[in-house]
């Protein structure tokens, strides 16, 4: 894991396609403006680990069902 410190309105540059700024810190928060092409799915991880169980439940249940 690759760790950097950044100031307000500093950036950091993924690959020439993504660029990720801090817009405000505040207290405990950090703000976040991400720029990304529309192929880049960008979400939170709480998120994307959810959709992730939510996935595989659905599968489990199609495979019970015999569906595939």
């Amino acid at each position: 894991m690759l760790v950097l410190s950044r100031k307000e309105s500093e950036e950091l540059v993924i690959s020439d396609r993504i660029r990720i700024r801090v817009l405000r810190i505040s207290g405990g928060t950090i703000r976040l403006g991400i720029e990304a092409p529309k192929d880049v799915s960008v979400r939170r991880a709480e998120l994307a680990a959810r959709e992730t169980a939510e996935s595989t439940t659905v599968e489990e249940v199609v495979e019970l069902a015999g569906v595939i």
